[in-house]
């Protein structure tokens, strides 16, 4: 009997459910007048057209579906929807011109203190903030398309922005010309999942006080300083592609004060720096592909007991660096392009150990204006000399079992 009473509970809510048709030709024309009319567990079914109703506010759960990508226009004034509600779903609308506020953080979705929300298929076009969580869980971002072709960091925010979250999905978006395309602060057990973010002002991903997240699939190309993850403990980053993320401060992949974290099966190819780190510790950087890279691998002296296995390192102008003598991380069974030892005994790994710190790359580190010199005769004959004889490199950071054969990573 009480299996049959929570079966009806659960039923009677969806017989009386209600869709409204609005639009011109249908009797309710706004969307605020839809808003007000349903009730919780409603359908909005909202037509073709343009909507320009200033800061449209929904605390109730009702599902917003527009046909054929109807426009809710900011006017350049207004954030347009606000969300304070659980199980809302909002999709299939084109969001543009929102306001820009150097206080407010103005949004074209902005999601307060909800649960179970969903944003799928939607457009937005030069909007300040594009979605942005703040006290949220159990919500999804899917399908979406953010741009914006603002000048300058001021003019813009972050393309999805989420703020003291839990258990999170951002999947299947596509972001472009934003400040940070993805921004994750306070954000737990959550995922990021097969987006592309491309050409954003900072970062494609910016990372910060974020624990036991995973970030899997993406693709960030082209940022202005590539990706940031920062201040963390417990992520998972794994089979993503960072490319052509070029500047002075520009990396791949940033990570500081990271540990007990992953980073596996990635492809890191054209930047400036492929991985910098800093401070950070007790984390597996595991098969991944560096490419054609400035500087494969920058690891600070601050960084410890982390493990670097199974990599591929191709055709970087230096494969690893460091600003310290003291090195107390592990670097084994590598590729590295450059070495020239043997394997007598045809195993498929190197009989000697490889040292990819080379002479002339740690006086850059020590002095970067010495990158004038470089391809310079007298850079060949310090890095020969040192590997005859290694005086400054560090004696300790060698692979002691390097393979001969380049790794089949994808």
């Amino acid at each position: 009997m009480l299996a049959l009473l929570g079966i009806l509970v659960c039923i009677i809510p969806a017989v009386h459910a209600t869709t409204y048709k609005i639009g011109n030709q249908h009797n309710i024309k706004t969307i605020r007048e839809g808003i007000a009319l349903a009730k919780a567990g409603d359908t909005l079914l909202i037509s073709a057209g343009i909507y320009r109703e200033g800061n449209l506010v929904l605390e109730k759960a009702l599902t917003l579906i527009g046909e054929n990508f109807p426009v809710l226009d900011g006017e350049n004034k207004y954030e347009i929807l606000t969300v304070h509600a659980q199980h809302v779903v909002i999709q299939g609308f084109r969001f543009i011109d929102t306001g820009i506020a150097s206080i407010n953080d103005l949004a074209a979705i902005k999601i307060l203190e909800s649960k179970f929300v969903s944003i799928l298929n939607n457009r937005f076009e030069n909007t300040f903030f594009g979605i942005y969580f703040a006290s949220s869980s159990d919500c999804l971002v899917d399908k979406n398309q953010l741009t914006a072709n603002a000048e300058a960091e001021h003019q813009i925010g972050n393309g999805i922005h989420l703020w003291k979250c839990q258990r999170m999905t951002i999947r299947n978006n596509r972001i472009k010309g934003q400040r940070d395309g993805i921004y994750f602060e306070f954000v737990t057990d959550s995922h990021i999942l097969n987006n592309y973010s491309e050409g954003n002002m900072r970062y494609g991903l910016h990372f910060m006080f974020s624990n036991d997240d995973e970030y899997r699939d993406n693709t960030f190309i082209n940022n202005g300083a590539g990706v940031a993850v920062m201040y963390t403990k417990g992520v998972k980053m794994i089979h993503n592609t960072f490319e052509h993320n070029w500047g002075s401060s520009s990396y791949g992949l940033l990570l500081k004060d990271i540990r007990d974290s992953f980073v596996l099966d990635n492809v890191f190819k054209e930047n400036s720096i492929g991985i910098f780190m800093e401070g950070s510790s007790r984390n597996e950087i595991k098969n991944n592909e560096f490419v054609k890279n400035g500087y494969a691998l920058r690891l600070q002296a601050s960084c410890d007991d982390n493990v670097f296995e199974h990599n591929n390192f191709r055709q970087n102008t230096f494969d690893l660096v460091t600003n310290g003598s003291l090195v107390l991380n592990t670097i084994k069974s590598n590729y590295w392009d450059r070495y020239e030892g043997y394997d007598l005994n045809k195993d498929k790994v190197g009989d000697v150990p490889y040292r990819p710190i080379s002479l002339y790359g740690t006086v850059i580190e020590r002095m970067p204006t010495a990158i004038l010199l470089w391809r310079s005769f007298f850079v060949f004959l310090l890095d020969r000399a040192e590997k005859a004889i290694p005086v400054i490199t560090p004696e300790n950071l060698k692979d002691e079992l390097p393979s001969m054969i380049p790794y089949d990573l994808r």
